[in-house]
């Protein structure tokens, strides 16, 4: 079975506050769920749209794996935290 990568870009954040309460949660839930964080931070170089925001990498074992995660009572918890704190766009990519 071919590993799965969540991976979130944030193209803007409105609310820091916010963004600190979603991570406090998000990340517990995410470990608890499978997941391994493989990068995050702001962008080390940005080519093409140039946006050089926050990125995050997450490893799982499965897509399925990964979209447990995600519909978890903790991480929709966690995203309840951010409340409209980030504009972001979420992708889950299968490995190969």
């Amino acid at each position: 079975m071919a590993k799965a990568y969540w991976i979130a870009a944030y193209h803007s954040i409105s609310n820091p506050d916010a963004l600190a309460a979603y991570a406090k949660l998000a990340g517990p839930a995410i470990i608890a769920a499978g997941g391994k964080f493989l990068a995050r931070g702001t962008a080390a170089l940005a080519y093409e749209a140039g946006v050089k925001e926050r990125t995050v990498l997450i490893e799982f074992d499965s897509v399925e794996q990964a979209k447990a995660a995600h519909d978890s009572p903790a991480y929709q918890e966690a995203l309840a935290a951010m409340a409209g704190g980030a504009k972001r766009d979420l992708r889950v990519v299968e490995g190969i």
